[in-house]
C-alpha cells in the first residue's frame, strides 16, 4: 500500500480553489468499493489539518458494513442514500472541555475543520460526500460504541457519484462580507 499511496499523493494535482468552486452535496452513490489507498489520503487529510494547541482531539470512525450503515441511514432521519455509499465517515470530538479563549468549543471547531479538509481531499479523488448534521447524535453512538462523553459532529457518506448535481445559488459575495465593522 505505501508505493501505491506515495503515487497517489504524486498524482495529486487539482487547485484548492477548483475543488471548492466544483465540489457538491451527493445523495446517490454507485456500489463502486472506495479504494484502501483512496480512503487513506481522505484520513490523512483530516489528520494533517490544523487544530487549537495541536491537540487533535477527533476520531474518525469509517463505517464499511452494510447494515451499520442501514442503521446510519435511519439514524439521520432515514436518509437512504447515505446507506448506497459503500462506506460512511462519523467525525467525532473527543475533547469536549476545551474551550478556545474566543469562547467556542475547540473539539467541534477542529474537528470541523478536519471533516472539511477530509471532503475536498474525497472531491479531488473523484468521490462524492454529503455533509451530515441531521441525525440523531445519541443513536449513532449506540450504534458505533461512541462513549458518551465523545461529541458526534458530522457523517458522510463517501462513494462514486451517480449523479452530477447543479451547483446552488449562492449569496454575492456583498452579502456575506463586512469591513472593519459588522454591518447587516
Amino acid at each position: 500500500m505505501g508505493v501505491i499511496y506515495g503515487r497517489l499523493m504524486e498524482e495529486l494535482t487539482m487547485e484548492i480553489a477548483t475543488a471548492i468552486r466544483e465540489r457538491r452535496s451527493i445523495r446517490a452513490y454507485q456500489a463502486t468499493p472506495v479504494e484502501e489507498e483512496k480512503l487513506a489520503l481522505i484520513l490523512e487529510a483530516g489528520r494533517l489539518s490544523p487544530s487549537a494547541r495541536n491537540r487533535q482531539e477527533w476520531r474518525f470512525i469509517v463505517v464499511k458494513e452494510r447494515g451499520t450503515r442501514e442503521k446510519l441511514a435511519q439514524a439521520a432521519n432515514g436518509k437512504h442514500f447515505v446507506a448506497e455509499a459503500p462506506l460512511i465517515i462519523v467525525a467525532c470530538a473527543t475533547g469536549a472541555e476545551y474551550v478556545m479563549a474566543c469562547g467556542q468549543p475547540a473539539g467541534t471547531v477542529d474537528t470541523s475543520i478536519a471533516f472539511a479538509y477530509m471532503i475536498l481531499q474525497a472531491h479531488e479523488l473523484g468521490l462524492g460526500t454529503c455533509w451530515l448534521g441531521s441525525f440523531n447524535a445519541t443513536a449513532v453512538k449506540e450504534i458505533l460504541g461512541i462513549p458518551p462523553q465523545v461529541q458526534v459532529v458530522a457523517m458522510t457518506p463517501l462513494g462514486y457519484p451517480a449523479q452530477a448535481p447543479t451547483p446552488t445559488p449562492r449569496k454575492p459575495l456583498a452579502e456575506v462580507v463586512c469591513y472593519e465593522r459588522y454591518s447587516p
